[in-house]
């Protein structure tokens, strides 16, 4: 820091305690003194963003959800420090900006900033401009902190190994205490959302950040020397298998075991045509169940679509299509579907579809949760995107996925560093979790599982960076002793 940029923080902090101590002795609240400590913080953190980001790490599987009023909310203490974090971004892009070398651009950068341009549009179109222009600024402090800002500082292999353990140790931490607080709640289905809350909003949520410890847990596994920590490692890693039955989440069941699969079609080199199969699949699926308006046969009976407390009748009505929560998400498929017709081109616009919904929804889909307190989505990412941002926010979605996974594969066999065979795999594994939990839920806007799917893309892109830099000087090497 220079000299003239420690003179206008000392200018800054002294002009923060005057007014701090003016508004202590005006209103007599002692929070008003606190304000020139959170600002000399925040400074610190901004000038050292790699603390900031162990920072975020850490209080990303503790965060709890805020809410000021019925119209505005927060998640604490994350999304402050995101937006921390994006400060620090643009501060060390502007700074630095001398010192940073823009290699051949990653194919995964590119469709990130395409997603951004093509939903900046859509908020042009949207038919609710003010909470899509809300999307767009979160959008904005999601990227900048879990996909930019780890792209400038996960250069360093200690840093990554660092941030990666943090946001273990703090979701295991987190996992004990549900564990806890199951044990004392009998292990009971009905009391599953409780022992999860404050921290998570239901089962389904905590779920979903849950499973991707396995994979970390493997990697680690695979990259120790030590048979004591592998052991411990087990230990842990058999604890979150219990925990992750003891969720009661049918999605996370399903998506750990699409991880499994993604590992192994990643060693077959069948990755992106696995992705691509079931793809092909799904619409296949999809115009067969409207074609004649079959799905209406799947419609529900309203009196009989009920929530089971015992898990047991909670799977059997699952299979029978008397589960409440499928039914629910069936009913609101139906209406997104009929949405699309609409607005195919650019969508109804970001963050739109709980306002316009209803209208599309089908009587006979109906059930008792319709009434959506909780202002939910259409529960299907996917089809949100094609809601939203229309064919073309949706096939850059789609586009982003499959690169990942083709640049999993790629990076997978072009090196022979054990360190980042055994990243891309894990990020493979997690990657494939983020699909199945996305189908049957919309989650890559929230702060734990969005978080998640943006650190696994920069992980590619520093992966891409490192291997191809490996390859080059392994090249020039057999060059100079031939």
């Amino acid at each position: 820091m220079t000299r003239t940029t420690n003179k206008v923080f000392i200018y800054i902090g002294s002009v923060l305690i005057f007014f701090a101590a003016v508004c202590y002795a005006y209103f007599q609240e002692l929070y008003f003194l606190a304000i020139p400590f959170a600002v000399i913080i925040a400074a610190y953190l901004i000038q050292y963003p790699q603390y900031l980001f162990y920072l975020l790490m850490l209080s990303i599987p503790w965060s709890v959800e805020f809410n000021f009023n019925p119209g505005l909310g927060t998640d604490l203490p994350d999304e402050p420090l995101m937006l921390l974090g994006s400060l620090a971004t643009v501060f060390y892009l502007i700074y630095r900006r001398k010192s940073i070398r823009i290699a051949n651009i990653n194919f995964l950068v590119a469709i990130i900033i395409l997603q951004i341009l093509w939903a900046s549009i859509t908020v042009i179109t949207s038919s609710d401009f003010i909470i899509s222009i809300k999307y767009i600024l979160a959008k904005g402090w999601y990227l900048l902190s879990f996909f930019v800002l780890p792209l400038l500082l996960f250069k360093n292999p200690n840093f990554f190994r660092t941030s990666v353990l943090l946001f273990l140790c703090s979701m295991l931490a987190v996992t004990a205490l549900v564990l806890v607080r199951q044990e004392i709640n009998g292990w009971t289905f009905e009391k599953i959302n409780e022992s999860v809350r404050p921290f998570f909003r239901n089962h389904v949520n905590y779920s979903s950040v849950l499973i991707f410890m396995v994979p970390l847990l493997i990697a680690i596994l695979q990259l120790v020397g030590s048979k004591k920590i592998e052991f411990f490692l087990y230990f842990l890693l058999i604890g979150v298998l219990i925990a992750v039955y003891f969720s009661y989440a049918r999605g996370a069941w399903l998506a750990l075991i699409a991880g499994l699969i993604a590992y192994w079609l990643l060693k077959k080199r069948l990755m992106v045509f696995g992705f691509l199969s079931v793809l092909v699949l799904i619409l296949i699926g999809v115009f067969w169940i409207k074609l004649n308006e079959r799905y209406v046969k799947f419609s529900n009976d309203y009196s009989s679509t009920i929530f089971h407390s015992n898990f047991r009748e909670h799977l059997i009505a699952t299979y029978q299509l008397k589960d409440l929560s499928n039914a629910e998400r069936i009913y609101r498929w139906v209406a997104g579907v009929r949405m699309i017709k609409d607005n195919w081109q650019t969508g109804s616009g970001p963050s739109t579809f709980y306002s316009q919904y209803k209208s599309y929804a089908l009587p006979a889909f109906k059930t008792y949760v319709s009434k959506n307190p909780e202002k939910s989505t259409v529960h299907n990412y996917f089809l949100l995107m094609l809601i939203e941002q229309g064919v073309i926010g949706c096939l850059l979605f789609l586009a982003l996925l499959t690169a990942a996974f083709w640049y999993t594969q790629k990076i997978y066999f072009r090196t022979d560093e054990k360190f980042w065979k055994v990243v891309v795999s894990a990020v493979a594994s997690i990657l494939a979790m983020q699909c199945v939990i996305n189908f049957l839920s919309d989650m890559i806007e929230t702060d734990k599982v969005g978080s998640v799917f943006y650190l696994c893309i920069a992980t590619l892109v520093i992966a891409d960076i490192k291997t191809r830099k490996d390859k080059s000087n392994l090249s020039a090497d057999v060059e100079s002793v031939s």
